[in-house]
């Protein structure tokens, strides 16, 4: 909705932007513009937060938008205003980071040009001292041409969330014809540009597609975000210095890269992290006494290449089994680096609050298959009906059928924790000989999963809540014709640390932290190919966990 702006509530002020002061006077004969990417915020602490919005210009220059951060949603009661110059440099972005707020309160915000009036957004700050709750919805791969936001809908009509984290794959580089694109133009959805994102102006204006979509809008408008990348803001499965989408002929990579990370802080309201240079996005949140959140960076900064199965296939069609195993254990073999591993382990050793919470792209628990499943030589129905048969009547099992079960089980996925078992080892043994409640959140696979975590010599020392997709297609689009059911279930029997899964549906999941106890609510819909859809109470879950040494696994709710 759009509220009329009393002008005499602007009154002249000032604020640094774009390295100059600006007043309100700057309105008036210069250019101007309109909003129609509507408004976000994020980054909250407990004492500022950011403010966000897009000018689209009417002529060239720069365009001056004023604005405004209230306690009431008329905005008359205002705490902080001022002006904003922007220009073609930020894609005529807007970013504010208002400072000088009071912990743990809600504030409402807005924009002005001189031929238009924003929205106006809610926005909170975080809490600070004891808390007694806060509840994160969790989202991840939002595919515009893959589907209806149904599941920002779906968040944006609670009341109870406090905040939204969005840890990875807020876009897709991919253009018409690409992953996930079959529907689109059934749906009024096909990408803009049409072609694979490569160039600034292209993540530019795939942002602004995205930042259209209704539902998204509304999510933005408000619940503050606080954001991560991961491959698809740049190039599928994208590493330090290079990605599988990056292919000869697309020009330089490292060129590539920037252009996105440009982009990604213009279009998000995230803090800026040292001027041009903001590929270092990993930073922590306090939550009171509550919740230590630390956002990690898994993808440019520090990650080697991904191992490939292919590589370690020798001519006779054996695999190499050694060598495989020493490059997977090389103790070099990087995916935080270094300088966040200690980052995060000094903020995990100086934290008092209850729960460590890592806020990431990939999965961190063991996802280790039988090789037959991963490559696809017999269904998990058929799997499991051999694994019946050798406990009721082995003599009925052929050759063939005993080397499939004897077949060891290997990472399903290299391009999660699972590629580099060496700093997860690290993260795990850090958070057991620190005595600390963690819990990881990821998303990447499109899937919903919920794994406990130990160390390598089986300490429980955490778990892992892992969110659908908002709308990319999961393992039943790899795995068709299995029944979806067959195959969540198969994964939790041979997954030792796996408790629970869901293959077939996309949605979202809120994360509740108390002092007493850590509740992931899964939350999916039955379709994202229309408008209407239904939630699946029947297979939504509800999963806990309790601090404390001995209580660090899952639990039903």
């Amino acid at each position: 909705m759009s509220l009329k702006i009393n002008r005499r509530s602007f009154v002249k002020s000032t604020l640094l932007v774009s390295g100059a002061a600006a007043t309100t006077g700057m309105l008036s004969g210069c250019a101007t513009g309109e909003f129609i990417h509507g408004i976000a915020s994020g980054d909250p602490l407990q004492d500022r937060v950011i403010i966000w919005t897009r000018v689209t210009p009417q002529g060239m220059g720069k365009v001056p938008v004023e604005w405004e951060v209230a306690t009431d949603l008329g905005c008359h009661n205002v705490v902080q205003r001022g002006i904003y110059v922007t220009d073609e440099f930020r894609d005529y972005t807007v970013k504010v980071d208002v400072k000088g707020l009071t912990p743990g309160t809600r504030y409402y915000y807005r924009f002005r040009t001189t031929m238009d009036v924003s929205p106006t957004g809610i926005t909170r700050t975080l809490p600070q001292g004891a808390v007694d709750q806060f509840k994160f919805a969790v989202f991840s791969c939002s595919n515009y041409p893959a589907g209806y936001f149904n599941v920002y809908r779906h968040a944006v009509e609670r009341d109870d969330i406090d905040a939204v984290l969005h840890i990875g794959d807020y876009f897709y580089e991919y253009g018409m014809g690409g992953y996930a694109t079959e529907d689109a133009e059934e749906m009024g959805r096909v990408p803009a540009p049409e072609n694979e994102l490569l160039t600034l102006q292209d993540y530019r204006a795939r942002y602004a597609q995205y930042h259209t979509d209704p539902d998204l809008q509304a999510l933005h408008a408000k619940l503050p975000f606080i954001t991560v990348w991961d491959d698809h803001e740049i190039a599928n499965d994208a590493w330090k210095a290079g990605a599988e989408n990056h292919n000869d002929g697309e020009g330089d990579y490292f060129l590539r890269k920037a252009n996105a990370i440009k982009a990604y802080f213009e279009w998000l309201p995230i803090r800026e992290r040292h001027g041009e240079d903001n590929d270092d996005i990993y930073r922590s949140f306090e939550i009171g006494d509550l919740v230590s959140l630390y956002m990690l960076e898994t993808r440019l900064l520090a990650r080697d290449k991904q191992l490939d199965y292919a590589d370690y296939m020798t001519p006779t069609g054996g695999f190499d089994s050694d060598r495989f195993l020493a490059d997977l254990s090389n103790p070099a073999r990087a995916l935080l680096g270094e300088e966040q591993k200690a980052w995060l382990q000094n903020g995990m050793a100086t934290s008092g609050a209850t729960w460590q919470v890592l806020g990431q792209q990939i999965l961190m628990g063991r996802m280790n298959l039988p090789i037959p499943l991963i490559t696809f030589q017999i269904g998990f129905a058929e799997y499991i009906q051999l694994t019946q048969l050798a406990q009721t009547n082995p003599d009925q099992l052929t050759p063939e059928q005993w080397a499939i079960l004897q077949a060891p089980s290997v990472p399903y996925n290299l391009d999660a924790w699972d590629g580099y078992p060496v700093e997860r080892e690290t993260v795990l043994e850090t958070a057991r000989l620190l005595n600390k409640n963690l819990v990881v959140l990821a998303g990447d696979t499109h899937n919903a999963w919920a794994s406990n975590l130990k160390t390598l010599s089986g300490d429980l020392v955490g778990v892992e809540f892992a969110t659908p997709g908002v709308t990319s297609p999961g393992l039943e689009t790899y795995l068709e014709g299995q029944d979806p059911d067959l195959v969540a279930a198969g994964a939790v029997a041979f997954i030792d640390d796996l408790k629970w899964a869901n293959t077939q549906y996309r949605g979202y999941m809120t994360v509740t932290f108390t002092p007493e106890e850590a509740v992931s609510q899964w939350i999916l819909v039955d379709t994202v190919k229309d408008k209407d859809f239904r939630v699946l109470d029947v297979y939504g879950k509800s999963l806990k966990v309790l601090p404390g040494p001995t209580n660090r696994q899952i639990l039903d709710v």
